[in-house]
């Protein structure tokens, strides 16, 4: 599932300039605990050739030629031939009287404020829970992986396999190789895509020994301070692919998973003795070459034979697997939990469709309902009913509401706001309804509002998921008993998710709580009582109003559906003393905004008010 809806995910937002790609560990359908998100940007106007000739040329876009004499087996040097951007030439650099492609100045060029940390290849986020590597394609098989179809065993990969990644071709990531004199000018050759499509091939025992593996080195080996960071689960990914290829299919079965274990951690500890980790596409390419040597080898070593003499029980020094013995049979083979647990995973796919920015044209939009149409799988179809849910949540803040045209006007632009909104309630069982009652609010309708707010509200019982904090036992046991129904997992999270209120423009959001800057996220109950408390006040019905704030306070201080998320408290904290701003309770007005001035000084607005407060 996880597979399936970042492929329609990728697929939606994708364009005519760039390609998505969710890789990592994510990508390849894993949910490992500690994992970022990495997402690969591919430029469509620009091509990397191995061998260039007028048939392939394209005037319009710009071509590099590949130069691998000087650079290790694994890296190349981007010649350009001709661009008609000149910022693209400004950022290639002069080299024995041709111009090459700077992989330093190619990633400064896609610095913002979103990822503005340089992480090898990627750009970071701040906290470094997102990776994006802005890469280039060749269409082309690259010479120095053209004996990889012939090293390949006729049982793994198989023959349909192979012929799709080799069509696929190769990606090009902007980092060199370590140590080499023209290291800025290299460019290091991704199979991502194709490693995704080797793993799509896994067997279920296969898939779990994999996940084993990467979860021996992010729980246990990195735990030791003087090993974290020596290996990457690049290394352990490479050195799997090498024992699949040796270990015969027949051996791969459940029963036999402990001992296919132990012997791919065996393969790993002899790479690491003798600094030998070929690539999987590109043997000639040595993984550990200047990189595990001296002193990290020597501790790295020490900690993995400690490890291997504890056997297959080493993997229960990670936190997020010693919990299974624990467990009983019937315990495990609960179809119910096994859905729980797909729908928690799930939940993160929902900083996946964020991370892959799905914006709100009408090009995705109707390519979206296209796929419903004709899609024939019911599958499918919910999941494309899913990402239309996210895609108009965007869209319908992208109209504007203006007062100064026509009646007929006002009601065209009322009535698709409206239609956008109503396809908008399909991702969770709440943000798209408190949306609505947003435009009612916003277009004086306080009645069908606050009709709105009281349904959204009756929604938010302590039995649904909030993907902001953890369930308590009890809780996790009601969520169970809702997944019993024969429904799809991406079906069910209408019914059982419950997630903020996210403004991406003042479109919606009451004028009493508009401030500066872009994005507003509000969570779900907070903002319920506080849209109730500006109807109520509208109508100037002052109990009401009483009520409401009593709620709005209650709710912050019970920490109902909020979480950890500073974001989430400082904007609980805003409303609650815009409210009391409005009910002229300075004093306490001024003792919320200075809390959200102190949760997250991102607000100015708040500042102003705090200000116009003393």
């Amino acid at each position: 599932m996880l597979r399936l809806m970042n492929t329609v995910c990728d697929n939606l937002s994708s364009d005519d300039n760039k390609v998505i790609i969710t890789s990592g560990s994510f990508g390849e359908g894993l949910e490992m605990r500690g994992s970022d998100i990495d997402v690969m940007f591919v430029t469509k106007n620009i091509n990397v050739h191995d061998k260039i000739t007028p048939i392939t040329f394209d005037p319009t876009k710009t071509h590099f030629s590949l130069m691998t004499d000087n650079s290790k087996p694994g890296f190349a040097m981007l010649r350009l031939i001709s661009s008609p951007y000149p910022r693209m030439r400004n950022i290639c650099e002069q080299f024995r009287g041709d111009k090459y492609l700077s992989n330093v100045l190619f990633k400064q060029n896609f610095l913002n404020e979103i990822s503005p940390v340089v992480h090898g290849p990627c750009l970071s986020d701040i906290n470094g829970h997102m990776d994006f590597a802005n890469c280039l394609h060749s269409k082309y098989w690259v010479t120095s992986a053209s004996r990889w179809p012939m090293r390949s065993s006729d049982t793994w990969p198989n023959e349909i396999t192979k012929p799709t990644i080799i069509n696929h071709g190769v990606l090009f990531v902007p980092i060199g190789a370590k140590g080499s004199p023209n290291e800025e000018l290299e460019w290091r050759m991704s199979f991502s895509v194709g490693e995704k499509l080797l793993i799509y091939t896994f067997s279920h025992s296969q898939l779990l020994c994999y996940a084993v593996m990467k979860i021996l080195l992010k729980d246990i080996i990195n735990s030791d301070s003087r090993c974290k960071n020596v290996l990457c689960s690049y290394y352990i990914k490479t050195s799997y692919f090498l024992d699949i290829r040796r270990i015969t299919t027949s051996v791969w079965t459940p029963e036999n998973l402990i001992p296919c274990f132990m012997r791919c951690f065996s393969r790993l500890i002899y790479c690491v003795q003798y600094q030998v980790c070929p690539h999987y596409f590109i043997p000639e390419n040595n993984l550990f070459e200047n990189k595990i040597e001296g002193m990290d080898r020597d501790n790295l070593m020490e900690t993995l034979r400690v490890l291997f003499s504890y056997g297959w029980r080493c993997i229960l020094f990670s936190k997020q697997i010693s919990h299974f013995p624990v467990l009983s049979c019937k315990f495990l083979n609960d179809k119910s939990v096994l859905c729980y647990e797909d729908i928690n995973k799930l939940l993160k796919s929902n900083i996946c469709v964020n991370v892959t920015s799905m914006r709100s044209k009408h090009n995705e939009f109707v390519r979206v309902v296209h796929n419903i149409i004709t899609c024939n799988s019911k599958k499918l179809k919910y999941m494309h009913a899913y990402f239309l849910s996210v895609v108009c949540n965007k869209r319908c803040q992208s109209v504007y509401l203006s007062r100064t045209v026509s009646n007929k006007s006002q009601y065209r632009q009322y009535n698709m706001c409206l239609s956008y909104l109503l396809m908008n309630i399909n991702h969770d069982a709440v943000s798209g309804w408190l949306m609505t009652a947003s435009l009612f609010y916003k277009t004086n309708q306080y009645d069908k509002s606050l009709i709105i707010i009281l349904y959204a509200l009756s929604k938010c019982t302590l039995d649904k998921l909030f993907y902001r904090k953890e369930l308590s036992v009890t809780q996790k046991r009601q969520v169970k008993s809702l997944l019993v129904q024969k429904k799809t997992v991406l079906h069910l999270l209408k019914f059982v998710l419950v997630d903020s209120v996210f403004f991406a423009s003042p479109t919606f959001i009451p004028t009493e709580l508009i401030m500066e800057g872009s994005g507003f996220e509000i969570p779900p109950v907070v903002y319920a009582h506080c849209l109730s408390f500006l109807c109520h006040n509208h109508q100037q019905n002052m109990r009401e109003c009483r009520n409401s704030l009593r709620d709005l306070q209650l709710t912050i201080t019970e920490d109902y559906f909020i979480g950890e998320d500073e974001s989430l408290k400082s904007s609980s904290y805003y409303c609650l003393g815009t409210a009391l701003q409005l009910m002229g309770d300075k004093v306490s007005a001024k003792q919320a905004f200075t809390e959200t001035v102190k949760l997250l000084s991102r607000y100015p607005y708040a500042i102003k008010r705090l200000k116009r407060l003393l």
